[in-house]
């Protein structure tokens, strides 16, 4: 549970159903961070409840006032609320999202910790008290598709609010144990159940930051970090001719075009970043489509509509706030090779894409090319 009103809902929507649940808010270090809902035995729970504190803390997405709010909801919902030491694990993400960014590519660390902490790590604590399903409040849905073996994750019911792009990464044996409540309502309507039950977050607003970068600007929160690596460079046209400097390539994503900081008479846009250079290479909005990418890293939750021998149709996604475009996709030895109908602008290395058919996630990878 976060502080926010998706997850303190998705609590009540479980208590209504019937369920024992046990309310979890995961911190690491200095800084709260994120949260879900665990359905299981409360008598025998490890974790420690969390503290009622609000001083020290810097102020941001999951902080320690969000945590309060959701220590609130609890005793509003009347379930435990416990919090999760989990500094380590969020370090890893942290050192992944400094990393990528010095390596010219354009990391998405919500998909990692959905991967590797809510419904990896997570379910460790899970089996410690005995908790069947590890719930949270993501705008997305299950369904068997009259395959009990074999669970699928849809798009959610506001498109506008779907989440099912983050999910992409979990490991399949995951899937027959996860609850997603709000998945299946609109954001209006979630936020009207908040204020029906009386929860004091029913109009706090969301969090569009990254979670541990609380101040400032990304660029600076990686050269704060990695400060023994220069990563400046020139900024190049793509027919090779320098147009300026810029002070690191991590300020820099492909698809950019405001705040470069540089004047060429017309706008243009990343087209390429080179981490061996550290060239940013500009170029014209008809220079930024791409017609094809290749991508590692994959991950299936589903192989009864996936041939791995021949190319399959599909939409393909590659940022979460995208469209899916049509797109051939084939497996192949190193990941996945995907094809789009028509040039797609901003596919960058570092990110995801993620295959869909119709409104069910197949899988996908990380984009390299």
């Amino acid at each position: 549970m976060s502080g926010g009103v998706d997850s303190s809902v998705a609590a009540h929507l479980l208590v209504e159903a019937g369920h024992e649940v046990t309310g979890v808010f995961m911190r690491h270090g200095e800084k709260a961070v994120t949260a879900c809902s665990i359905d299981g035995d409360r008598a025998s729970s490890p974790l420690l409840p969390v503290l009622n504190q609000r001083a020290d803390h810097k102020q941001g997405c999951c902080s320690a006032l969000d945590a309060e709010d959701g220590r609130r909801v609890a005793e509003r919902l009347g379930i435990p609320f416990y919090a999760l030491n989990l500094e380590s694990e969020f370090r890893e993400i942290i050192d992944y999202f400094v990393d990528e960014y010095t390596r010219g590519r354009t990391p998405n660390p919500c998909v990692q910790c959905n991967n590797w902490i809510k419904f990896g790590k997570l379910f460790d604590y899970a089996d410690s008290i005995g908790a069947e399903f590890v719930a949270t409040g993501h705008y997305a849905q299950l369904t068997h598709h009259g395959t009990p073996d074999e669970p699928a994750i849809i798009r959610g019911v506001d498109a506008a609010k779907d989440q099912s792009y983050v999910l992409f990464g979990i490991q399949r044996e995951y899937l027959k144990r996860m609850l997603l409540p709000v998945g299946g309502f609109e954001k209006p309507t979630i936020r009207e159940i908040a204020g029906q039950i009386g929860l004091n977050v029913a109009d706090k607003k969301d969090s569009q930051e990254i979670c541990f970068v609380t101040q400032g600007h990304h660029g600076q929160f990686v050269r704060d970090r990695r400060d023994d690596v220069d990563t400046s460079g020139n900024f190049v046209t793509t027919d090779g001719t320098v147009v300026g400097q810029h002070a690191g390539i991590e300020t820099y994503t492909i698809g950019q075009r405001k705040g470069l900081g540089i004047a060429l008479g017309e706008p243009h846009f990343v087209v390429k970043i080179d981490p061996q250079t550290y060239d940013v290479v500009l170029g014209k909005k008809a220079e930024l489509g791409r017609l094809e990418l290749t991508a590692s890293d994959t991950n299936w939750l589903s192989d009864s509509l996936v041939d791995p021998s021949t190319a399959f149709r599909c939409q393909a996604q590659i940022r979460y706030n995208s469209l899916a475009e049509p797109a051939t996709a084939w497996r192949t030895e190193q990941g996945l090779r995907v094809v789009f109908d028509e040039p797609q602008n901003g596919v960058a290395p570092g990110q995801a894409v993620v295959l869909y058919d119709d409104d069910r996630v197949l899988g996908g990878g990380w984009i390299d090319s």
